[in-house]
């Protein structure tokens, strides 16, 4: 699955003629919306922040770099603590939610 945006890279006939090469399923936010695309923006800033823009040696290397980001700290950032929450994991917060309806 690749979700992108409406711009004309992502539109073009070549783009979508590689996409279906490699069955890859397109999918476009709506026009104007900017929510759409909100979690993969978020996904990619942090992996840019975490990782940065470097050159790698070879794939494999860059491939396990990303890997390693997913696993060791997106993954497991569902986990992590929040000011906005007071402190308590996603799992703490639904709880005292459950309990207080």
């Amino acid at each position: 699955m690749i979700h992108s945006d409406r711009g004309s890279e992502y539109t073009s006939t070549r783009f979508q003629d590689r996409s279906r090469e490699l069955e890859l399923r397109q999918s476009c936010g709506r026009t104007g919306s900017c929510f759409d695309n909100a979690a993969a923006e978020s996904f990619w800033a942090l992996l840019k922040e975490d990782i940065g823009t470097r050159v790698w040696p070879d794939r494999a290397t860059a491939r396990a770099d990303v890997f390693d980001f997913i696993e060791t700290f997106y993954n497991r950032r569902r986990q992590r603590r929040h000011k906005v929450f007071g402190y308590l994991t996603p799992t703490e917060t639904r709880q005292r939610h459950t309990l207080a309806a």
